[in-house]
């Protein structure tokens, strides 16, 4: 990442909107800005069979995992905004293994970490937890604010957007899928 290029974008931008970069208020504005991003899009250069290589066996447990409520925030490619919601996962454990769910959560931070789409997005991590842990199906479900549709255009506060991304025999057993969703879309007391 170029700090110095996205401070003078900063400038560039605080200018064009008819700003005085001159002003107390905005003279420290770029730097502050320019750090901001690093932390929104920094990650580590890690990959995600090295992500997700710690597995464990889990004696006779070849059910579904589900971690849900997966936080996290994203910025839109088409407009520069934020979006923000949660990730739910759910995986057929395979011959009895099973992954460190932290794991999960950083498979999550590592694709949302970057200019991004939803759908783009539950598909990334469909992908990686399907080719990196011995698995007998998938489910991502994602559910998210965006700013583009908040703050600007058709100003819908309050919406959200669904997706949705299954592989194995959640795609096959629709009862199975069934019963994880309902279990990912349970409240929680």
């Amino acid at each position: 990442m170029d700090f110095t290029k996205i401070v003078a974008s900063i400038r560039l931008l605080i200018d064009g909107i008819g700003d005085d970069i001159s002003r107390e208020g905005l003279q420290d504005t770029p730097q502050r800005v320019a750090r901001m991003w690093q932390n929104f899009f920094l990650t580590k250069d890690t990959s995600d069979e090295e992500l997700l290589r710690q597995t464990f066996v889990a004696e006779n447990y070849d059910d579904f995992v589900i971690v849900k409520n997966i936080r996290f925030s994203s910025f839109c490619e088409h407009h520069l905004l934020p979006f923000f919601g949660s990730v739910s996962i759910a995986y057929i454990s395979k011959n009895s293994t099973v992954v460190g769910l932290s794991k999960l959560v950083r498979i999550v931070d590592k694709y949302a970490k970057c200019l991004q789409l939803q759908e783009r997005l539950t598909q990334q991590i469909l992908e990686t937890i399907s080719e990196n842990i011995p698995n007998d199906g998938v489910l991502v479900i994602i559910s998210a604010h965006h700013m583009c549709m908040t703050a600007r255009g058709v100003m819908q506060p309050g919406s959200k957007t669904i997706t949705r991304a299954i592989s194995g025999k959640f795609l096959s057993d629709k009862s199975l899928a069934l019963e994880a969703q309902q279990l990912i879309f349970e409240i929680d007391e």
